[in-house]
């Protein structure tokens, strides 16, 4: 691995950064302290520090040159509530939180490059150090957008990376167009008329309809779909009735759907809405339907996935970049920010073998081994596509 020398100076340094930042773990907008600790480092760097987008959100402006070229490179900081169960000197010291998906990772890696190109300046432009909270769950990258990230701080491409647990330190996993999915979620009530169980007769029963409509939604990615695209409809709550011999007068179903492209996202929101609708009002019951497209598909761009592949090529060998690794039914806000700029969502390896497990898991730890191949990553990504020849 061609990891950068001054940047492997600093691996230390940054393993005390992520130990501080997992051991102090904070959930959706409420990233006081990291983002605390995020500001004051870039700003001992000597960048440009704003904060406040998205309530907890930290942007760091760095410019060398003359060039008016731009790219947004971007690093998640939240946790998630899960009790972790780990026992090293690091573990997590708020109970009920923890850094269970590596976002403590990526922020010191973005950091580390931060601080190198700070010092190096070996680029011709504008780089903003996107630090985005909330990711997990609520989608505060869509929050970041929405607060006008790009018109303050305007890129011509923005970048993001993940680590990805179960392959070998050393390996990037990228592809061109989709590598995540959507993931919108629903609330539908089925509306009916309770009464006695033994006297169904008497009632519009809306358990009934609940299993007909579940049944319908099923057949949308079977028969709606274009059998070449992904679609998935998952009801993974419901509610209904208190006891055995009572009909109840409502159900309440809750749950997901994932897709890869925005067309198929509309045509299950349109199916969905249609059947529940059709089902009920054929039963003579009532219904209620809400849809929340909180994670847009990831949809990596061409000429800006080429420069991502390009840049880990160079620090790990072509052989060690999978540029066809197949999309995932998993989401990610950073597809907000793609909606908005071209660019490109990477994989890195976190490790394989003994000890290692996947993310969103009590015994998971991101591997400080890769903290520095993750740093030469965004720098010489930064200095690649900012190098004074390409301007």
């Amino acid at each position: 691995m061609k990891i950068l020398p001054e940047i492997e100076a600093m691996h230390e340094e940054m393993t005390k950064w992520r130990h501080t930042i997992h051991m102090h773990p904070e959930t959706a907008f409420e990233e006081y302290k990291t983002s605390d600790f995020v500001a004051e480092k870039l700003e001992s760097f000597g960048l440009e520090v704003h904060r406040g987008l998205a309530k907890t959100g930290v942007v760091g402006t760095l410019k060398s040159g003359t060039g008016n070229r731009a790219i947004g490179l971007r690093a998640d900081m939240d946790a998630l509530d899960l009790q972790e169960l780990n026992e090293f000197e690091h573990r997590s010291r708020i109970d009920g939180k923890m850094h269970g998906c590596g976002h403590d990772g990526h922020t010191v890696m973005l950091l580390g490059a931060a601080k190198y190109l700070s010092e190096t300046k070996n680029f011709d432009g504008t780089v903003q150090f996107i630090f985005q909270p909330a990711e997990e769950n609520v989608a505060g990258g869509r929050v970041m957008i929405a607060d006008g990230l790009f018109e303050k701080f305007p890129v011509d491409s923005v970048y993001g990376m993940h680590n990805m647990p179960g392959f070998e330190v050393g390996e990037f996993a990228v592809c061109k167009g989709p590598m995540m999915a959507s993931a919108d979620f629903f609330e539908a009530r089925i509306i009916g008329n309770g009464g006695h169980g033994a006297f169904p007769h008497q009632t519009v029963d809306p358990i009934v309809i609940a299993a007909e409509v579940i049944n319908g939604w099923q057949k949308i990615a079977a028969r709606n779909v274009d059998p070449l695209k992904a679609a998935v409809v998952t009801v993974g709550e419901i509610h209904g009735g208190h006891t055995t011999n009572v009909i109840p007068e409502d159900v309440v179903m809750r749950g997901t759907t994932r897709a890869f492209e925005p067309e198929v996202q509309d045509l299950i929101e349109a199916n969905m809405h249609r059947i529940l609708k059709g089902i009920c009002e054929a039963h003579g019951a009532s219904c209620e339907f809400t849809y929340d497209r909180r994670y847009a598909p990831t949809i990596n761009t061409s000429d800006e996935t080429d420069e991502a592949i390009a840049t880990m090529q160079e620090l790990v060998g072509e052989e060690k970049v999978n540029t066809n690794v197949t999309p995932v039914m998993g989401a990610e806000d950073f597809s907000w920010m793609l909606r908005e700029r071209p660019g490109c969502y990477v994989m890195i390896a976190n490790g394989a073998g003994e000890g290692s497990c996947h993310i969103h898991n009590p015994n998971y730890d991101f591997n400080d081994q890769i903290l520095p191949l993750g740093a030469t990553y965004w720098a010489r990504l930064t200095e690649r596509i900012l190098s004074a020849e390409a301007a």
